[in-house]
């Protein structure tokens, strides 16, 4: 049996912060405001595996009000979030991730990104697939006031 899995995350710059995206500290002179690291990379692909199996979104298993997560790493997240996928029988046969981002350029840290979360999600690198694009100027994403991804998962029976 197949399920299949999309979600998206958005999330405003914030001076002062480190950026974190799938994992990896990209250098920057600013990261993205929010309650745990903020990294909506990983923050995609773990709704979306969410998704496919019907269990609800971050918010629900990792409420924001709920102190022990403030700061936390979304790589712990998303490690809990495989953890419920391995309960229900399920893999990861690959996943997609479009990452919308004005700056920095992503292109350098792309494969770094993809070894983080195929090992997160406890599979093979050429199951995980991340492309950037940078908005051309439009809008929030294209202004470098936010940053934005998309995700789509194929999960199969083990």
């Amino acid at each position: 049996m197949y399920r299949i899995g999309f979600s998206e995350d958005i999330h405003p710059v914030k001076e002062g912060r480190k950026l974190v995206l799938a994992g990896v500290e990209i250098p920057s002179p600013f990261g993205l405001d929010g309650h745990s690291d903020a990294d909506v990379v990983t923050h995609a692909v773990a709704e979306s595996i969410l998704g496919a199996l019907a269990l609800g979104d971050l918010g629900t298993h990792f409420p924001d009000n709920d102190p022990k997560y403030k700061g936390i790493s979304s790589i712990l997240l998303l490690n809990k979030v495989v953890e419920m996928m391995n309960e229900k029988g399920y893999k990861v046969n690959n996943v997609d991730v479009q990452v919308a981002c004005a700056s920095p350029k992503l292109s350098p840290h792309v494969l770094k990104m993809r070894e983080s979360l195929a090992k997160a999600l406890e599979t093979s690198v050429d199951s995980v697939s991340i492309k950037a694009m940078s908005f051309n100027k439009v809008g929030a994403i294209g202004k470098g006031e936010a940053i934005r991804a998309q995700s789509v998962v194929l999960l199969i029976n083990k």
